[in-house]
């Protein structure tokens, strides 16, 4: 496993705005599972220049053109986690309401239609159970926030330590403006499991005048995830003499996520510590997405499809409630904190290209690519607003996160996303099959966590894991029957990726001085902090069922 470490330097900052949520936990929003109804999920998703699929509606809009008949159709079953362990409120089989939605088409002349759609579906599936153990030989997740205060400078990427009027220790910007400000500005590298450690573990007793941390020999992490993205999608399409299809979606998502974790770190002789953290995530998002699907040759059923999706501009709040519980030999000390602030993402735009072919009345074969720039996630920040007196409205105002953002770029990627998909039916109102995807990682191989970036995103951080996860294979197979108006397909989709997880980010090269009070000699040492990944894995399996009726 590639090593990676973060080098705190002296930052040329000179002001610091307020900043946003942290890289990892926006990229748990980021992207969409292959889900939709049976036949889109069984052909690998692949059917964004054959068309004629309520779920191509939040792809490729045009798809939606080539409708003849009004449709509706409902679409649910199981997600299945094929690995791991339950934990907490987690299960590793849940049922999921997957999609409904509806086309009413028009005819505006011989070979021309006019149709109007609406679809939900659910984009995003956040139910995850993530298991993971390994030692650590020293390293520990509270030395972590001990270096950070050895540091002593937000410049350096640490905090100043000094006692607030309560009599708690508080990470500030550097001990010049703790001396010389009133307000006594707290650092935005300070965050919430800082504030944990600080006031339980690592000084040891509530007068403690010196401080250390404890070395860990082990860890063990358990986390459920739930929750989902729905996205609810509305849409005008056409066809214009059965050459060019265009069409165009209006997209609401709505965001409930939810975690639970637990983070356990062993020390000598037995003792240890204990984080608890339950974190939220909800909000509402919209984006627009345009597209077209051209027949090139008037006489071959060949298709091909194109298709742009703006930015998702959420507008999101998250909260937390954690609690450390830290047992040494001989007294157990627990403190809680809990917080909660608004922010934004805006998501990368999206581009895809597909092509589409039929070949009687028995074979259809899809292929689609996509390309969406992770890297360019903007992070942004509520930074004030304006009141509308006329339409009585009051609208925020938000900035973009420069030093997030900087993160961001250098710890995400772009994304390729392969789809190819067939359909093969033996008799007319019987139907086969098969699709493959090829997701490209999001996560750079060496990327990490930042402890130390001035930002909010750090200042309300209430975990410090992190997992860079791999490329996503997805392999798909259905059934669809036929019976009159009414179909019934079925879909099953194996999806397989694994991941590196570490408990915190490894830092190294950190000079601690200490002065003997009785003879004055100075000591310095260089610390490091190295944490051990563990292999995992997100491998699911879905069942899904779809009942349709057209009229």
């Amino acid at each position: 496993m590639k090593s990676k470490y973060i080098f705190f330097a002296v930052s040329l900052v000179t002001a610091l705005s307020v900043n946003a949520q942290e890289t990892y936990e926006n990229a748990k929003l980021a992207g969409e599972d292959l889900n939709g109804t049976a036949r889109y999920v069984g052909m690998g998703g692949a059917m964004e220049a054959l068309g004629a699929d309520i779920s191509t509606i939040g792809t490729n809009p045009a798809g939606l053109g080539l409708f003849r008949h009004s449709n509706i159709s409902l679409s649910g079953g199981l997600v299945m986690q094929t690995n791991g362990k339950d934990f907490a409120n987690g299960n590793k089989t849940n049922p999921s309401f997957d999609q409904i939605g509806g086309v009413y088409s028009t005819r505006t002349g011989q070979k021309s239609f006019l149709n109007f759609g609406f679809n939900y579906h659910k984009g995003k599936n956040f139910d995850y159970i993530l298991n993971a153990t390994n030692s650590l030989n020293g390293s520990s997740q509270n030395k972590q926030s001990y270096l950070k205060g050895a540091l002593g400078d937000e410049g350096k990427g640490g905090f100043f330590i000094n006692k607030d009027t309560n009599g708690e220790n508080i990470g500030y910007i550097n001990a010049t403006s703790y001396i010389n400000a009133t307000s006594k500005p707290v650092a935005y590298t300070w965050s919430q499991i800082d504030y944990l450690y600080w006031n339980t573990l690592i000084p040891g007793s509530p007068t403690a005048s010196s401080y250390n941390y404890e070395p860990a020999s082990s860890y063990d992490f358990n986390r459920s995830h739930t929750g989902y993205i729905g996205n609810y999608d509305f849409n005008v399409s056409g066809n214009l003499n059965d050459r060019v299809y265009l069409g165009i979606t209006f997209g609401l998502k709505d965001v409930h996520y939810n975690a639970y974790s637990e983070y356990t770190e062993t020390f000598a002789n037995g003792v240890g510590a204990i984080v608890s953290d339950n974190r939220k995530i909800t909000g509402s998002g919209f984006d627009v997405t345009a597209g077209v699907i051209v027949r090139p040759v008037a006489e071959s059923p060949f298709r091909i499809g194109a298709y742009i999706k703006t930015p998702t501009w959420y507008d999101l709040t998250t909260s937390n409630i954690t609690t450390l519980t830290y047992s040494n030999r001989t007294t157990k000390k627990e403190k809680g904190i809990s917080n909660s602030y608004d922010y934004k993402i805006w998501t990368p735009w999206r581009f895809g290209l597909s092509l589409g072919h039929t070949i009687g009345t028995r074979i259809a074969l899809g292929l689609t690519y996509e390309y969406e720039d992770y890297s360019n996630i903007n992070n942004r920040i509520n930074d004030g607003g304006y009141y509308d007196y006329y339409y009585g409205e009051y609208y925020e105002s938000s900035s973009p996160d420069k030093y997030m953002n900087d993160h961001t770029r250098q710890v995400l990627k772009g994304v390729s996303t392969l789809k190819l998909g067939v359909e093969y039916k033996p008799v007319t109102n019987l139907a086969v099959r098969l699709g493959y995807n090829y997701v490209s990682p999001m996560y750079s191989s060496d990327g990490q966590k930042d402890p130390g970036i001035s930002s909010l995103g750090t200042s309300y951080a209430s975990a410090t894991d992190y997992t860079d996860w791999k490329a996503t294979n997805r392999f798909t197979l259905g059934l669809g029957y036929q019976f009159r108006k009414f179909n019934i397909d079925l879909a099953y989709q194996y999806s397989a990726q694994s991941g590196d997880f570490y408990p915190f980010s490894n830092i190294r090269g950190v000079t601690i001085t200490s002065t003997n009070p009785a003879t004055g000699a100075t000591t310095t040492v260089s610390e490091s902090n190295i944490a051990t990944g563990s292999k995992v894995k997100n491998d699911r399996s879905q069942l899904l069922l779809t009942l349709g009726y057209r009229f």
